[in-house]
């Protein structure tokens, strides 16, 4: 019997090795160029391909040096996983413990800097090569519930044979990705992994879910962190001129004088004390305030020239927005929804509409709603640079747009309709 993709999901909860067997065929099938029984799931086959056209061997066993203990030290006390590490322990390690499981957390460069759960899970992980250090990047090892999430940005279950390298078919992983409220940007990945019997469907909610309570943990301690910003910074506002803000350090507004609230504003990655171009403010002075900056708009003309716009989209898991003019230069890293919406803006300087956006980005061009809300927020820091109806780059502005070597590679975390129509599935041999 033939079954599509979901059915073998289903299956491996009554029958895990025949799940198991009917997935192998599927992947020496698919490796090999012959016709599968069943279609790899589209996030299973779309990492293949990946894995195909970066070289990894799939009958090798795939492992790089582990990171020294002072080093996995530091970046466990660096690293803004620590805040939400109890959050994860309670909603998943009294389950895993006795669902033979173990709890892994990586950052976001793959390196795993946690581990805990069944001490016989453990000892079995040790053999894979599952240890506190490890390198777990789907571009290092291969499909996995680590590296596979840190790509597609969304939550993954890899269930046997799904991993690409065959040391790992006897595994099951389900990791989800872990954001960083202020910016979007990836900090990490939590995953459960444990043998084949130990896999069932529902693990992928599960650790989505408690993944996204990690995320609330974090956007909590960040208005706590405004609300200290905003005590100190009160009394200065209150006796500067014109207008002022003060952000914390990654640009979010504590408190406003004489302007409009704006929630934030992109600031370079190292801003020093002194006077900057900032948008959509223009010249600033910038001066250091607790843990975040008083920045003054200091009302003078910016100086006119050619300005650059840079859109990197080479990276996989790190897209950026770089703007360079006569008043100096400064980049934005992109959430994923941004890096699509700009992309398209990017591909068509003439300007699409909200409708046309929404039907390129959800299939659905009735969704203007939230195309308006998320171009509203890429305005915070682009300003002037973006102008709408249509939304647009501006005329005078020079436009790069970098791309992956291979039209595969663009966005894969993406469904937009717009981005499948240029990353076509990969055809493995």
């Amino acid at each position: 019997m033939v079954h599509p993709p979901t059915d073998v999901t289903q299956l491996a909860v009554v029958d895990t090795a025949r799940a198991a067997r009917v997935l192998s065929e599927v992947r020496a099938a698919r490796l090999s160029g012959r016709r599968t029984p069943v279609a790899p799931r589209p996030v299973i086959e779309q990492s293949w391909g990946r894995m195909l056209r970066s070289g990894i061997d799939p009958e090798r066993d795939h492992r790089s040096g582990l990171l020294p203990s002072d080093e996995v030290r530091r970046r466990r006390e660096s690293t803004t996983l620590r805040h939400v590490l109890p959050v994860l322990r309670e909603g998943l390690l009294s389950v895993a413990d006795v669902a033979h499981h173990i709890m892994v957390v990586a950052d976001e460069d793959g390196r795993v800097l946690w581990r805990e759960g069944s001490s016989a899970v453990l000892r079995k992980a040790d053999g894979l090569g599952f240890e506190l250090g490890a390198d777990w990047r789907e571009d290092v090892v291969g499909t996995n519930g680590i590296g596979t999430p840190a790509v597609v940005r969304r939550p993954v279950q890899v269930f046997a044979s799904e991993h690409f390298v065959r040391s790992q078919t006897s595994w099951t992983c389900t990791g989800a990705p872990i954001t960083d409220p202020r910016d979007g940007r990836l900090i990490g990945v939590v995953d459960i992994s444990g043998p084949l019997e130990t896999m069932h469907p529902s693990t992928l909610a599960w650790v989505d879910s408690v993944a996204k309570l990690a995320e609330a943990r974090l956007r909590e301690l960040h208005l706590t962190s405004l609300e200290r910003l905003r005590a100190v910074a009160a009394p200065v506002l209150a006796r500067v001129g014109g207008r002022a803000l003060a952000v914390d350090r990654d640009g979010w507004t504590a408190a406003v004088t004489g302007m409009p609230y704006t929630g934030r504003i992109a600031l370079p990655k190292s801003l020093t004390a002194g006077r900057r171009w900032l948008p959509p403010l223009g010249l600033c002075s910038v001066e250091p305030l607790a843990e975040g900056w008083l920045v003054r708009a200091t009302d003078e003309p910016v100086p006119r020239g050619a300005t650059r716009i840079v859109l990197d989209l080479t990276q996989p898991r790190r897209w950026s927005v770089t703007v360079s003019g006569a008043a100096g230069s400064w980049s934005h890293e992109l959430s994923p929804r941004h890096a699509e919406l700009l992309y398209l803006l990017a591909l068509h300087r003439s300007g699409r509409s909200a409708a046309g956006l929404a039907e390129e980005v959800f299939g659905d061009p009735a969704r203007t709603v939230t195309v308006r809300a998320e171009m509203s927020r890429v305005r915070r820091y682009l300003g002037g640079l973006l102008e709408h109806r249509p939304y647009r780059f501006a005329e005078d502005a020079e436009v790069e747009l970098l791309l992956p070597a291979d039209p595969r590679d663009l966005l894969p975390q993406s469904t937009a309709p717009a981005v499948n129509n240029v990353r076509q599935p990969a055809d493995l041999p």
